[in-house]
C-alpha cells in the first residue's frame, strides 16, 4: 500500500497523460487548428480548454464540425485524425519536458512495484514515443489510450478498462477500485474516474482549483506526492 503524504492510500495508481505527466495540450490545440481553420472550423484556445480538452481526437473533430452544423463522413474523420498524427509526431521529435516531479514520481513509484498504468484520450502513436523519451516507458503494465475505447472522457470506459487489466495483472494483490487512484486534470476525466468507481487525485495543472472540486485531493504538482510511503 502506497500512503501519500495527507494520508491518501492506494495500493494501484492511474494516471492521463496530456495535462498530468506532459503539457502537450498546446501541441494538440496548434495540429487540430492548423487542419480545421483552412475549412472555416477553427476555434480559440478558451474553446479548447472549454469544450474540447479531454476529448480524444476522433470526438474533437466531431465536435467541431457540428459546432458548425455540419457532418462527417468516416472516411473525412479518419483522414484528418492520421493528418494531425502526423503533425504532432514532427513536432514531438523536437524534445517533450514532463511536468515538475512526474518521471521521479513514476520511476519511484515503479521501483517500489506499485501497480501503474496509463488512461489517456491520446492516441498510442502519441504517447509511446513521449514515454520512451522521458524514459519511463516500462514502468506501466497497462497503457489504455483511444485506440482502445469507443467514447472519450468522461464517459468512464477507458478507466473501467485501465482498471479492470491492472487488477487482472495483478491476481495476487488488494486492488479494488476504492484503492486505486486515479491522477487526473481535467473535469471530463475527474467525472470518468468518479464514475468508474476510482478514487482522484486533481493537479492544477490546465484549470483552477474550482473547476476540479470532485476529486478526493486537489494538488498544485506531481512533487507533492514524492514523499510518499509504503506499507
Amino acid at each position: 500500500m502506497v500512503i501519500f503524504p495527507g494520508d491518501l492510500t492506494a495500493n494501484a495508481i492511474i494516471f492521463d497523460f496530456d495535462g498530468v505527466i506532459v503539457d502537450t495540450e498546446p501541441i494538440h490545440y496548434k495540429a487540430f487548428q492548423k487542419l480545421l481553420e483552412p475549412m472555416g472550423l477553427g476555434y480559440s484556445w478558451q474553446d479548447y480548454v472549454d469544450i474540447y480538452m479531454g476529448f480524444d481526437d476522433r470526438d474533437a473533430f466531431i465536435e467541431a464540425f457540428s459546432a458548425k452544423g455540419k457532418t462527417i463522413s468516416s472516411s473525412v474523420l479518419n483522414n484528418l485524425i492520421s493528418k494531425k498524427a502526423d503533425f504532432f509526431q514532427k513536432t514531438i521529435q523536437e524534445g517533450i519536458t514532463a511536468y515538475p516531479g512526474a518521471t521521479n514520481l513514476i520511476k519511484n513509484l515503479h521501483h517500489k512495484h506499485v501497480p501503474l498504468a496509463i488512461s489517456s484520450g491520446a492516441l498510442r502513436s502519441d504517447i509511446m514515443p513521449i514515454l520512451k523519451q522521458l524514459s519511463i516507458s516500462d514502468c506501466f503494465e497497462i497503457i489504455i489510450t483511444a485506440d482502445d475505447v469507443t467514447k472519450s472522457k468522461p464517459d468512464p470506459e477507458c478507466y473501467r478498462i485501465a482498471f479492470e487489466r491492472l487488477r487482472n495483472s495483478n491476481q495476487l494483490s488488494a486492488i479494488s477500485q476504492n484503492s486505486t487512484i486515479a491522477i487526473e486534470d481535467t473535469p471530463a476525466g475527474i467525472e470518468a474516474a468518479i464514475n468508474a468507481g476510482l478514487k482522484v487525485v486533481a493537479i492544477t495543472n490546465s484549470y483552477p482549483r474550482d473547476n476540479i472540486m470532485k476529486a478526493n485531493k486537489i494538488i498544485d504538482s506531481l512533487e507533492e506526492l514524492l514523499g510518499f510511503n509504503i506499507l
